[in-house]
């Protein structure tokens, strides 16, 4: 298929097998809009992962995506990411079987499992063809809290105390892992899968019945548990740009806040029932937030991350302390997620952002990551 003179020819990966696949779509929406408003820069090839993991090349509305109807739309045509380098680009499927659709750069706007956690990078970087976002080693240990936790220990990035379990031992040692998770935390405890994403499968344990419960409930997510300490403080979040092969030019925004509706900032506060309200700059002296600010960029340093992440951080009500919480490589780009608003403080609108995020992308160097 021959491409637009000039113009970059970008490929919007939306959907796929998560439990984030509308907001990724939502996500991928908004992406789509703005790319539209630079029609002489870009052209956009829309492609639907379903949930079951069958790739539609898609041609009709971004409302189509919002609502979730687009997997019925006529324009639907079967299509697949070619791995052999020689291609570059998407096997569309056509009256004669398949046609080639070369690519200049993939936009990955898919959020937690099979898509944030180095599975489509993988893809990706066999391929050869520049995407979004973050490479897959650090896609994928910044998806696993337990080897984010790691990684932050040994690069001396502040976080709450932690443990972790296999599948192996929370099935057939439970009552020896409640006893070592008891006596390295205190109640209560977040219970976590270690890989899952936007607050799936979480559960606040107050006493040992909800923990052995939590711990049931974050196996059906992941084959490994994470269980943290309770950090009574105020939640904030920094957004992060730039590629670590240029790190000076590496930057990220003062915090902002959420003030959820829940006890703790669930899935359907983020993205369902609409009662969170986004607060930036965050409720904080000017030094905590550039406190905040600094230890965001060593966390994406120490993680690898490139192109883009948004760093969720506690500061603890009593001393202060600031505490990193997780990392996210391919945060929210929904109208109400904070990664695009903080960006949106800093002066980019959302058009420049992606603009920005493209350039990042062709511009990082091959198997720096």
């Amino acid at each position: 298929m021959k491409q637009q003179a000039n113009k970059i020819r970008v490929a919007l990966l939306f959907g796929s097998c998560s439990s984030e696949h509308e907001v990724s779509c939502v996500s991928a929406a908004a992406w789509a809009d703005a790319l539209a408003t630079m029609p002489d820069r870009y052209e956009v090839i829309l492609v639907g992962i379903t949930k079951q993991g069958r790739w539609l090349k898609y041609s009709g509305s971004t409302e189509g995506m919002r609502s979730g109807s687009w997997e019925q739309d006529a324009s639907c045509v079967p299509c697949v990411l070619s791995p052999d380098r020689s291609d570059h680009g998407l096997l569309v499927h056509s009256a004669n079987g398949y046609e080639l659709l070369p690519v200049d750069v993939v936009a990955p706007i898919l959020h937690g499992k099979n898509g944030e956690d180095g599975t489509i990078q993988g893809l990706l970087e066999l391929a050869a063809i520049p995407y979004v976002g973050c490479g897959v080693l650090a896609s994928a240990a910044c998806m696993d809290k337990a080897v984010a936790n790691t990684i932050m220990d040994a690069y001396h990035v502040p976080h709450c105390h932690w443990c972790s379990a296999v599948r192996a031992e929370a099935e057939t040692q439970r009552s020896a892992l409640l006893t070592r998770v008891e006596n390295r935390l205190p109640y209560p405890i977040f219970v976590k899968p270690a890989n899952a994403g936007s607050s799936v499968g979480i559960t606040k344990a107050h006493n040992r019945e909800e923990l052995n419960t939590a711990i049931d409930t974050a196996l059906r997510e992941d084959d490994k548990v994470v269980f943290e300490e309770f950090i009574d403080g105020q939640e904030v979040e920094c957004a992060a740009i730039g590629n670590p092969d240029n790190p000076q030019e590496v930057r990220t925004t003062r915090p902002g806040e959420i003030l959820t509706g829940a006890e703790f900032y669930t899935y359907d506060d983020k993205y369902k029932n609409g009662i969170s309200k986004t607060v930036i700059p965050a409720h904080l002296p000017d030094q905590k937030l550039d406190e905040v600010k600094t230890l965001a960029s060593r966390a994406y340093l120490a993680l690898g991350c490139a192109g883009l992440a948004r760093c969720d951080f506690f500061v603890e009500h009593d001393t202060g302390r600031v505490l990193c919480n997780e990392l996210n490589t391919l945060p929210g780009f929904t109208p109400i997620s904070m990664y695009p608003k903080l960006m949106e403080n800093e002066g980019y609108s959302f058009a420049a952002l992606v603009d920005k995020l493209i350039g990042l992308a062709l511009s990082k160097k091959r198997g720096a990551y």
